[in-house]
């Protein structure tokens, strides 16, 4: 069962890089690798089950805060990158 899990999972990680790479929109993007890293925690907690190592639940959940951290980075990144480039517009006069 852990085994059928895990490449469920590992399908659906292949999915949401495809969906990285191809995504019309970096909001679209940013939204498939943050998919990518919790499909990642997912699979992490398999493997510990799998294993029997519940210190991998440790792991994930680690990686699982620097996840969401990074998103939020990445997210207030193009956000003021935006309103950088209309301020320089601006200025510009244009």
């Amino acid at each position: 069962m852990y085994i059928a899990a895990s490449l469920a999972i590992l399908v659906t990680m292949t999915l949401a890089i495809a969906r990285a790479l191809l995504g019309p929109t970096v909001y679209d993007r940013i939204l498939a690798v943050n998919l990518f890293g919790t499909k990642t925690v997912l699979l992490l907690a398999v493997i510990a089950f799998l294993y029997g190592r519940p210190d991998f639940l440790d792991l994930a959940l680690a990686y699982a805060l620097i996840n969401f951290i990074g998103v939020l980075a990445v997210l207030e990144f193009i956000q003021n990158r935006g309103i950088r480039e209309k301020a320089q517009r601006a200025a510009k006069g244009e």
